[in-house]
């Protein structure tokens, strides 16, 4: 007997991935162009070339909008390549941060959406799960696989080698908005690696005298 075949509720909206796309697009030019407080859905709209309803078929506001946004982008796999050593995996990781947070949408969207973290508290949840999942991964395969191989210790604390990982290139990009040389970025993992070595044997010693 033939296997009917499963069909959609008459009148169910089959939503389409290239109009979804064209939507999520708009949206990060918007907000680069306007920022999150004058974004609006009929401006998203026009930029994608669709209809309103079209949007709202996928979210029922500008706030859903943008925190699916936010969880695409987070949903992305950073390239935490296996290089043999902590030096080699931690140069390509920050060059790849690097080139990121170089792009002018980046360095437009992010503090924009930071200060707009401070009055939208479902915003500010998303961000900071956003940025736990991050440093999850990036521990776990950047440290974890440097602890495995004895380059440090198991006592490393991932958390703020991450802080100590990520930190330098925001603030340099972000914050302080001055470029960073790709011959920098070698610099910078040589003393990242540099200082969590010196901050492995200082623990190591302090165990040691208790």
């Amino acid at each position: 007997m033939a296997t009917e075949k499963k069909r959609s509720p008459v009148g169910a909206a089959v939503l389409r991935d290239d109009i979804t796309l064209a939507i999520r697009r708009a949206v990060v030019a918007e907000l680069a162009e306007v920022g999150y407080g004058r974004l609006s859905i009929e401006a998203v709209a026009r930029r994608a070339g669709v209809s309103k309803a079209a949007i709202y078929r996928r979210w029922r506001s500008k706030l859903d909008l943008v925190l699916d946004l936010v969880s695409a982008v987070a949903g992305r796999n950073l390239p935490l390549l296996d290089t043999g050593s902590l030096l080699g995996d931690l140069e390509i990781l920050l060059h790849v941060m690097a080139r990121a947070l170089r792009h002018r949408m980046a360095l437009q969207i992010i503090p924009d959406l930071l200060a707009e973290a401070a009055r939208t508290p479902q915003i500010a949840e998303k961000l900071h799960q956003t940025l736990e999942d991050y440093q999850r991964t990036i521990g776990l395969a950047v440290i974890g696989r440097a602890v495995e191989r004895g380059e440090l210790s198991a006592a490393t604390d991932q958390r703020l080698a991450v802080d100590l990982i990520v930190g330098p290139v925001y603030w340099r990009l972000v914050v302080a908005g001055t470029p960073l040389r790709a011959v920098e970025v070698r610099r910078v993992a040589e003393m990242i690696v540099a200082a969590l070595r010196a901050a492995a044997i200082g623990f190591d010693s302090c165990e040691a005298e208790v």
